[in-house]
């Protein structure tokens, strides 16, 4: 009987990170960030879906490298 609560709740997260990650491409948010919180606490994407849409470019997470190159300057 647990192993079946596992897996349902593997398959509930792993569908709810790929929903989160085709509702923010239509939200226009970061889609990692919101496929891992939705992976670890599903009911995020409820939040995600009730968020308005962001008017521009879409935000996007800086490399190591830029973050790197940021933090330690030209050499």
């Amino acid at each position: 009987m647990a192993m079946q609560w596992i897996v349902l709740w593997g398959a509930t997260a792993i569908a709810a990170s790929i929903v989160a990650a085709v509702l923010a491409g239509v939200k226009n948010r970061d889609y990692s960030y919101w496929m891992a919180w939705s992976f670890l606490v599903p009911p995020f994407v409820i939040w995600l879906l009730l968020l308005p849409r962001i008017k521009g470019p879409r935000p996007r997470q800086p490399t190591l490298d830029e973050i790197d190159r940021r933090e330690n300057g030209p050499h």
